[in-house]
C-alpha cells in the first residue's frame, strides 16, 4: 500500500518556466512558485513567503510552458519528490520538488495600457476613414 503523498499549493510564478526534453523526447517543464502566508503578530500583520520548485511532464509540461510567465498566479496539485545526492566534498544533500499532476492558471489580466488599445485603434480607424465632406454631392 502506498502512503499518502499529496500537496495542493497556490502562488505566483517567480520567473518564466524552463522547458527541456529528456533523451527519449519526453517534455519536461520546471518553474518556481512563491506562496505568501499572512499572520497576526504582536506588531501587526506579518508576511511569510515560501518558494517551491515544480516540475511537470508530457502534455502538461507543454501547456505550462506556453501559458506560464513570471508573476502569473497558479494552483498546483501533485506529490512531493525528494532527491538525495553526495556533493564533491562528500556532504549529503537533498532537495524536495513538487511533481505536478494538475495545474490551473489564474486569469491573465491585461495591463491598464493594454485595456485602452482597442479604443486607440478604433479612434485611429475613424480618423483614417473618409469623411462625408470628401465626397461630391450627386443629385438624385
Amino acid at each position: 500500500m502506498n502512503n499518502l503523498n499529496s500537496i495542493l499549493i497556490e502562488g505566483n510564478l517567480v520567473r518564466d518556466p524552463l522547458f527541456r526534453s529528456t533523451p527519449k523526447g519526453t517534455p519536461v517543464c520546471t518553474f518556481s512558485l512563491a506562496s505568501n502566508r499572512y499572520f497576526k503578530q504582536n506588531s501587526g500583520l506579518e508576511e511569510e513567503v515560501s518558494f517551491f520548485d515544480v516540475e511537470t511532464w508530457a502534455k502538461l509540461a507543454e501547456n505550462c510552458y506556453s501559458l506560464g510567465h513570471k508573476g502569473r498566479g497558479v494552483r498546483v496539485v501533485g506529490r512531493l519528490k525528494q532527491e538525495r545526492w553526495n556533493g564533491p566534498d562528500g556532504k549529503a544533500h537533498s532537495k524536495v520538488t513538487i511533481v505536478a499532476e494538475h495545474v490551473e492558471f489564474r486569469p491573465d489580466f491585461k495591463k491598464e495600457e493594454d485595456l485602452h488599445q482597442p479604443i486607440v485603434q478604433a479612434e485611429q480607424a475613424v480618423q483614417k476613414a473618409p469623411r462625408i465632406e470628401d465626397y461630391e454631392a450627386v443629385p438624385f
